[in-house]
Parts: structure tokens; C-alpha cells; sequence
């Protein structure tokens, strides 16, 4: 019988088979594993052995990305030192000096950067476009072409993708994919049972749950994951054992975190819908199947003064990331997307008065109240 999200989602993680029976598996905070003889140690090599060196293999960074890819109902996955690496190990991975990607617009600006600047330096070059017109996208699409690079739900604007569409011109020209399902979580979406290739996630956010752990992980198809691995090993992207057990901790409450938390950003989303002082409300109120997920942007009306409106959010902490159980704002201008030209953070709607809400667990009464209250001082 197939079990349920919040049933698998805490029994996934590995089953202890040493003869101290832990509960929950040992942190593994070495270096380097030992061997018993040469002929012990020429068997890692053949295959015979698990772990080495903690940087090539280690026992936590394993459950952590073998419990991702079951909830994501993916065959293999890996764990990587942050969101960041998760993305260049899974691109790379199927890209190369001299092919092209093709890239929504509207992504986390550091995405944006990785893709447009760092891979440019590896002879990969990105052409970026709106993914709302699947024409556009087909347009922008090369001979040298091999992947099409998007998210779940966009950072900050919360434009929620249309995967099948993805995969559908993905299929038809030959091209992988890879998303970043980080804002959706796998609560929500599981990119990979829809077609996509590649599945990435910066677990510092929802799939650790705390803000504690800095650490990404890549799930999906099983030999796309093996060359991710290589890469995550061989240019030193590994998590450490600690970080890893620290994430996995956190990922067994994901269910609870994410009920909680997108009931409560629906909640304050439709509550500043109805402010007379904010502009726009992004939130993806449409997505009644799919789940709305935690986060909410808001474009203050010019009635509001920004720099008042962060210093008056009581215990809302103005900080630069995201998804803990605290709800905390930051300001993708001044963050996020800084890296971006003005062009096109103008183009995209990234103002000074865009506001981006992470919602937490606090009762969504008090949630609400705060934001209504820092609006209301905050008035010119």
C-alpha cells in the first residue's frame, strides 16, 4: 500500500544496521572511514566498499538526498553544500563549454547570475525569456540548445510554471530539464513524476525548515544523478555530515511546517488584498489543486514609505532568505535581485516598493495584524 506524504516523509530516512540500534542515524562527523587491510581498501575501489572520504561519500549527506528523492517519488538524489551548488551541479551536468540554455526570466537572482555570468565563463551561454509564451520559449530555442532551466514557483513574483509544458518542448526538441522546486516543496509539487529530469532544491529553506543548515539537493533520473555526484564531488560541493543530519532533522516536519505555513500566507495574502495601500498582491491564489505555497510579495502603493514600513514590523525580522518558522520579510531590490540590471528588474516589476513575505507558523491573526499596523504607520 502506498503511503501517504506525512507517513513517508518520516519513514524514508535510512534503517540503522550497525549493532547499536539508534533510532535516528548516527552523525557520521569524520573525515575519512578506516579499512582493515590493502585488500579492504582495493575492494572500495571495485565496489565492494561504501565510503572512503567524507567528501566523496559519507552516511548522512546520503540519507539526506536518498529521503528528498523518495518524497519527490524520484529513483536517486544527492546533497550538496547549498542551493547554489545544487543548481551548477545540475546543470553542468548536462551541459557543456559551447551549448545554450534557455531560461525563464523571472528567477531567483542568483540564479539568474550563476546562469548568466558564471556559466558564461565555462563557454555556456543562457538566453533568457518569458516562459508565460511557450512561442518565446520555442523561438529562443538553438541548434546547440540542450536544456530548458525554470521553477516551480518563481522567486519573488510567485509565478507558478506550467511544467507539463515544459516537458511537452523539452520532448520535442531533445532538450533536458532541470526546475528548482525549492518554493513549492515537494509538499506541494513533484516536478519529476511530471517529466522533469532534474529536480533541485536549496534545502537551507523549507526542506531544513529552521535556518540553521545551509545546504542544497539535486533528485531525478537516475544516471543524471550519478554525473551530478561527480561533479559534487570533484569540485568539492559535498555537505557536511552535521549539516546534512541537521537538514534531514528538519525535513521530517516538512508536512506540518507547509500546512501551517501556506494556510497562513493565503490567509495574510488575502488580507492585504483587500489594503487600499498595497498596490499588488503576487500570490498564486488560483492554484486550489496544486497547493499555494508559504510565500507572498506585495507592491506598496506610493502612499507607503518603504524604509518606515521595514523598521515598523514588530517582531518580523527584515533578513535575505527565507522558509524558516518565523515569518520575515526581505527586499528582493536590495537582495535577492541587486545583481540584476535596472532594465530588467524594471521589466519584471522587482520596485523599490516590492516587499517579499516568508510566512511562518505564528498564528495568522498576529501575522496580519503586524502587517496591517506597519502599513498604517508607515503612511506619508
Amino acid at each position: 500500500m502506498e503511503s501517504s506524504f506525512e507517513t513517508k516523509i518520516v519513514h524514508s530516512a535510512k534503517k540503522t544496521t550497525t549493532p547499536i540500534r539508534s533510532k535516528v542515524t548516527p552523525i557520521y562527523q569524520t573525515s575519512a572511514f578506516t579499512f582493515d587491510s590493502l585488500e579492504d581498501l582495493e575492494g572500495y575501489y571495485q565496489g565492494e566498499g561504501n565510503y572512503l572520504y567524507s567528501r566523496t561519500g559519507n552516511p548522512n549527506p546520503d540519507e539526506l538526498g536518498q529521503m528528498v528523492a523518495t518524497i519527490e517519488g524520484a529513483p536517486a538524489g544527492i546533497a550538496t553544500s547549498s542551493g547554489i551548488s545544487a543548481i551548477l551541479a545540475a546543470v553542468i551536468s548536462v551541459v557543456k563549454s559551447g551549448d545554450h540554455i534557455v531560461a525563464a526570466d523571472d528567477v531567483y537572482g542568483g540564479s539568474f547570475h550563476l546562469l548568466k555570468e558564471e556559466l558564461k565563463n565555462m563557454g555556456i551561454e543562457t538566453t533568457f525569456v518569458s516562459f508565460t509564451d511557450f512561442n518565446l520559449v520555442e523561438r529562443a530555442i538553438k541548434s546547440n540548445t540542450k536544456l530548458l532551466y525554470t521553477e516551480t514557483i518563481t522567486n519573488p513574483l510567485l509565478r507558478v510554471e506550467n511544467v507539463e509544458a515544459v516537458v511537452d518542448l523539452a520532448e520535442k526538441h531533445d532538450l533536458y530539464t532541470v526546475v528548482d522546486n525549492t518554493f513549492a516543496t515537494p509538499y506541494h509539487c513533484n516536478p519529476y513524476k511530471l517529466g522533469i529530469d532534474l529536480v533541485i532544491h536549496s534545502a537551507t529553506k523549507y526542506i531544513g525548515g529552521h535556518s540553521d543548515v545551509t545546504s542544497g539537493v539535486i533528485v531525478g533520473r537516475e544516471e543524471l544523478v550519478e554525473k551530478a555526484r561527480s561533479k559534487v564531488v570533484n569540485l568539492g560541493a559535498n555537505v557536511s555530515p552535521f549539516e546534512a543530519w541537521l537538514t534531514v532533522r528538519g525535513l521530517k516536519t516538512l508536512a506540518l511546517r507547509m500546512k501551517t505555513q501556506s494556510n497562513n500566507a493565503r490567509i495574510l495574502a488575502e488580507a492585504l488584498r483587500e489594503n487600499k495601500d498595497v498596490k499588488k498582491v503576487y500570490y498564486p491564489f488560483q492554484e486550489e489543486q496544486a497547493g499555494y505555497g508559504a510565500m507572498v510579495s506585495i507592491e506598496l502603493s506610493n502612499n507607503v514609505d518603504v524604509s518606515r514600513f521595514f523598521k515598523s514590523l514588530s517582531w518580523i525580522k527584515l533578513v535575505p532568505t527565507l522558509a524558516g518558522v518565523e515569518t520575515t520579510v526581505s527586499h528582493p531590490l536590495k537582495t535577492s535581485h541587486r545583481a540584476l540590471s535596472s532594465e530588467a528588474r524594471e521589466r519584471l516589476g522587482i520596485t523599490n516598493e516590492l516587499v517579499r513575505i516568508s510566512v511562518g507558523i505564528e498564528h495568522s491573526d498576529d501575522i496580519v495584524a503586524v502587517f496591517e499596523k506597519a502599513i498604517e504607520s508607515s503612511l506619508k
